[in-house]
């Protein structure tokens, strides 16, 4: 038994430091690929709830999802360390106010789970008034934390 809790000890001090170790050029291309996932999704969502292309629950659903299931890995893209290094738009007030960003990022991630499942739901108008809550969360992180 000893011996398994100090395997299990050694292999999670492995992956932390593997962790810590994340080049930042790596984490850089990470999260610029998680948010393009997002735009790729976002923007027909955006384009049904705009009226610039006809509503289909079925496919906002299924973009809603995604959005959903891509939120919640992307705060793992901004490792300290990986405010420099390849092409970012990413500010430095992001490691300077880290748990503000990371509270953002949380809010986004709320908003999205909860994006998906009205979503699923149906319910156009309920939908579109949850999509407003979205933007506002990507916007509220974006004016602060992205440069132009």
């Amino acid at each position: 038994m000893r011996m398994r809790c100090a395997l299990i000890a050694l292999l999670m001090g492995v992956a932390n430091s593997a962790a810590a170790q994340v080049n930042p050029e790596d984490a850089i291309h990470y999260r610029q690929s998680q948010f393009s996932v997002i735009l790729w999704n976002w923007m027909p969502l955006n384009g049904m709830v705009r009226g610039r292309i006809p509503f289909d629950a079925k496919e906002f659903a299924k973009r809603a999802e995604r959005v959903a299931s891509v939120a919640p890995q992307l705060l793992e893209g901004f490792p300290a360390g990986s405010d420099s290094g390849a092409e970012t738009s990413a500010k430095k007030d992001i490691w300077a106010d880290f748990a503000d960003f990371t509270a953002k990022m949380k809010t986004f991630e709320q908003a999205s789970a909860k994006l998906a499942t009205t979503a699923r739901a149906g319910d156009e108008a309920a939908i579109k008034a949850q999509f407003a809550v979205v933007g506002d969360a990507c916007k509220a992180c974006h004016d602060k934390y992205k440069a132009e």
